[in-house]
């Protein structure tokens, strides 16, 4: 059966067996060594002359995968290496050796943090990329957090939904990506760009509480650290205020950097607030850095950002929303809203939350009576509702008062593992213009596929 390497310190004097693969090799006289890899750690083992084992090792060379037995040595005194942790501690003195897949010399190098090496190359090799042990850290941290953000959740009473990836498409700020339908030629799909109308629509079936992990696309102009297809956690809570959805995120979050990060500091608790209109006024954006220390990398400093102008006027003087369009007027602008008047001095109730100067969510109450609705929709000049029908119906079989928030799990991930881009926290990440090198897509398709889908390229 086999023994991971972090289990090792466990079993001094017992032969086991391992699995990884050839970290490195170093011929010491007559003695061969090796560092072994697997998913737990890494550690020393020893070939000795002579052994059944020290034939085959010869030829090792470094990302071999390989199959051993030894046993369990403890590393004489001053002889540790704590750079492989309790593991440092003990070598293994190898028995037998199978060689499971031999590796063809690496194209990049795996054994630095890779910040050295072209983007480009790393990309085109992201299987190996990911291989070094920043990424693996990156990874395996970012699956801490979403499991910590599951359990947080479920333990407050809410329930996973899977919201669809093929839906409509609806204005929401970007483009969508459009999928075309094979079996009703000239109608398309839309990716959706986050679960908005779908987690209001399921505020009004009843379960009052939701979240998911979900997968958000955008058909956006190339930018440095956007992603054509990104994570958030989407969540949504009947029967709440602002104040409601603010506190209990801020517990989440607070809760998640205790036990995930618990090097990081927080610097004030509660997190202070400030609004749209005194952050633009003193810092001359909407995404205030407030570190006390900007060189300290484990100072985090949350603020949330409110009362932001529910409208903005677009050059051609009509009015846009300046988040989303189904967010609801605070309540001491619901005459003006109704009436038309006074529009650009109008508030919404959203909220966004800021790390360390950059937006990682955002969210607010909702819309969610049919005749607000419509009037946000005559505000921003739609002469044709039938692509909300489906929203404005809803709304007529009581929907229950609701909001929620959306965290940008690749942003947020980014700041906590102090790493420059999103990139760096995406396990197959794509370049700033949307490309996947390892997979070389965008591709093209065959004449066949087009001709099943009822679409000619135009030259």
């Amino acid at each position: 059966m086999r023994t991971l390497i972090k289990d090792i310190i466990n079993k001094e004097g017992e032969s086991v067996e391992l699995k990884g693969w050839v970290n490195v090799r170093r011929d010491h006289g007559k003695l061969i060594f090796i560092d072994l890899r697997d998913r737990s750690g890494i550690c020393q083992v020893v070939f000795l002359p002579f052994s059944a084992a020290y034939e085959a090792a010869k030829e090792l060379r470094s990302e071999w995968v390989v199959r051993l037995v030894g046993k369990i040595n403890r590393r004489p005194k001053g002889m540790e290496n704590p750079a492989m942790g309790e593991a440092g501690n003990f070598e293994i003195q190898a028995e037998q050796l199978e060689i499971l897949n031999k590796a063809e010399t690496l194209p990049i190098s795996i054994d630095t943090d890779g910040y050295e090496i072209g983007e480009d190359v790393r990309m085109k090799y992201r299987y190996l990329d990911l291989r070094r042990a920043r990424l693996q850290k990156n990874i395996r941290k970012r699956s801490k957090v979403i499991k910590f953000i599951r359990y947080f959740l479920t333990e407050k009473d809410f329930i996973e939904i899977e919201t669809p990836i093929l839906g409509k498409s609806t204005p929401e700020g970007a483009r969508d990506y459009l999928v075309p339908s094979r079996l009703h030629p000239g109608d398309f799909y839309a990716l959706p760009q986050s679960p908005q109308q779908y987690k209001q629509l399921l505020m009004v079936a009843g379960f009052e509480r939701y979240f998911q992990i979900a997968r958000c696309f955008r058909d956006e102009d190339t930018r440095g650290d956007r992603q054509p297809e990104f994570t958030q956690l989407d969540l949504e809570m009947s029967f709440v205020n602002r104040e409601d959805v603010m506190a209990l995120n801020e517990e989440l979050i607070i809760g998640l950097v205790k036990n995930i990060f618990p090097e990081k500091k927080i610097q004030e608790i509660p997190f202070p607030r400030i609004t749209f209109k005194e952050s633009m006024e003193k810092y001359g954006a909407d995404r205030p850095d407030l570190r006390k220390d900007k060189n300290d990398n484990n100072l985090l400093a949350f603020v949330w950002v409110i009362d932001f102008p529910f409208f903005e006027k677009m050059e051609n003087g009509n009015w846009t929303f300046s988040h989303n369009p189904f967010s609801a007027p605070k309540n001491d602008f619901i005459e003006d809203f109704k009436n038309e008047n006074n529009i650009e001095n109008i508030l919404s109730t959203q909220y966004d939350i800021v790390l360390n100067g950059l937006e990682i969510g955002g969210g607010s109450i909702r819309n969610y009576k049919k005749e607000l609705l419509e009037k946000t929709f005559n505000i921003l000049g739609y002469k044709d509702l039938s692509q909300f029908n489906h929203m404005l119906q809803a709304l007529e079989f009581g929907a229950p008062p609701h909001g929620g928030i959306a965290f940008g799990m690749d942003r947020l991930m980014a700041i906590l593992l102090n790493e420059p881009n999103i990139r760096e926290t995406i396990a197959f990440s794509k370049t700033g213009d949307g490309r996947d090198l390892m997979m070389e897509t965008p591709s093209k398709i065959s004449n066949e596929q087009l001709k099943e889908l009822k679409i000619k390229i135009e030259e």
